[in-house]
């Protein structure tokens, strides 16, 4: 245990620096915060190269250790996935400042004035896996909400995820704020991740975890401090009777196939028994022809002979993989049951063209977001134009659904009286 002695002074000096650069955001102004955002966007830029040279080198690496096609897709950084990085600074940057804004305000008998004012949540940890393009996105909405951060990204992404880090540093001292603003844990040693989820004697206000459901397992059982966390993305798609059938089969195939490996990735296909004759196949047909293994009921399996048979696991499975799992059942009624039984709560998607279908299915499902005749894959806060999000919350605490600027502030209440005393 003494060899572990240095990381956890040095975690606690981490936090401690986290502490104190965050009392200078919490009363920075909008223009300096919009500068900074800039700055780190144009030196992300700059270092393309080198970000995606380090990419290559994590890459090559998770490849030649068998890492799964889907986590390997996270991990991989494209010209077009590194440009998407940058605007999504620049979006950031763009986004009004929530700190300050006004929740509501009301006058009391009394001729007290009370408003509710948003604030910096403080100090938020982020430990994720895989996913080097958090590191920006991350860094980016905490600092515009006035929150100072410590990022820990995963051992398969660390050259990718210090190459990044390194580069919103440059811009964050171009503009004049404190560099511990966006701090990163540059070692793959599991004590730092201990250290955090203890929250550095008081210095993290909350933990965002971004990974597998492993990882955010273990965060939501061992943080003592607050966790913003969704524990994976079974996602649904329900095809009513009254769909129409062109649009069925475009998202279902856009869900599933766009990136499997995504936590918006529709996992199972519910499709209503009364218009299978029709739809089934067809669907099925075009999921199956871009690469997707179909799992299905007995029901299933006599109409689409190509499907495996599902067992009840599938039913729980997040695959993150081209793999559905296919059910019939009777109307929305029937959709519903399913997801309430079996959903985690994250993303859930209804194919109709009746309304008030659509109606009961949005009032009957309490998952945190509901899409109507569109994609899963929308359940991400830059499709939401929230420039990013750190992650998306399924709990039911603070903040759920893409957690983008406006989730990771908190409120205070300002009392404005002329002399009154309480009788």
């Amino acid at each position: 245990m003494e060899q572990d002695y240095p990381l956890v002074a040095e975690m606690i000096s981490m936090g401690e620096r986290a502490r104190n650069a965050q009392r200078v955001l919490a009363v920075a102004c909008s223009a300096l915060k919009t500068a900074a955002l800039e700055a780190m966007a144009e030196s992300l830029e700059q270092d393309r190269n080198a970000v995606l040279q380090q990419n290559r080198l994590d890459f090559a690496k998770a490849e030649k250790e068998g890492m799964c096609l889907a986590m390997l897709d996270r991990l991989w950084l494209d010209e077009t996935r590194f440009q998407a990085m940058v605007e999504s600074l620049q979006l950031i940057a763009r986004l009004p400042d929530p700190v300050g804004g006004i929740i509501a305000e009301w006058d009391r008998p009394n001729g007290l004035h009370i408003e509710q004012i948003r604030t910096p949540l403080g100090v938020i940890g982020v430990i994720y896996e895989s996913r080097p393009n958090v590191t920006a996105d991350a860094a980016g909405l905490c600092l515009k909400a006035g929150n100072a951060v410590i990022l820990r990204g995963g051992s398969d992404s660390i050259h990718s995820s210090t190459a990044i880090h390194a580069a919103l540093v440059k811009g964050l001292e171009a503009a004049g704020l404190p560099p511990d603003s966006i701090q990163m844990v540059k070692t793959t040693d599991r004590t730092a991740v201990s250290e955090m989820l203890k929250g550095l004697n008081g210095a993290i206000d909350v933990i965002v975890p971004r990974g597998g459901k492993g990882l955010v397992a273990c965060v939501q059982t061992d943080a003592r401090v607050p966790v913003f966390a969704h524990l994976e993305g079974l996602c649904h798609i329900y095809i009513d009777q009254s769909a129409d059938l062109q649009t069925a089969c475009r998202v279902a195939v856009n869900a599933k196939m766009r990136r499997p490996g995504v936590c918006g990735a529709v996992e199972t296909l519910l499709l209503d028994r009364a218009c299978a004759e029709t739809h089934l196949v067809s669907v099925l047909n075009m999921l199956a022809a871009h690469g997707c293994e179909i799992r299905g009921t007995e029901e299933v399996q006599i109409m689409f002979s190509e499907a495996r048979l599902a067992s009840e696991e599938d039913w729980y499975t997040e695959y993150l993989d081209a793999i559905i799992s296919v059910n019939l059942v009777d109307g929305v009624d029937g959709a519903i049951t399913h997801i309430n039984h079996y959903s985690s709560h994250h993303t859930e998607a209804i194919i109709a063209q009746d309304l008030q279908v659509v109606e009961k299915f949005f009032s009957h499902i309490d998952s945190a977001i509901l899409i109507h005749n569109a994609s899963t894959q929308f359940a991400d806060g830059g499709e939401f134009g929230f420039g990013a999000e750190i992650g998306i919350a399924t709990g039911k605490m603070h903040a759920r659904g893409p957690i983008g600027v406006g989730q990771l502030t908190s409120f205070k209440y300002r009392v404005r009286g002329s002399g009154q005393i309480r009788p």
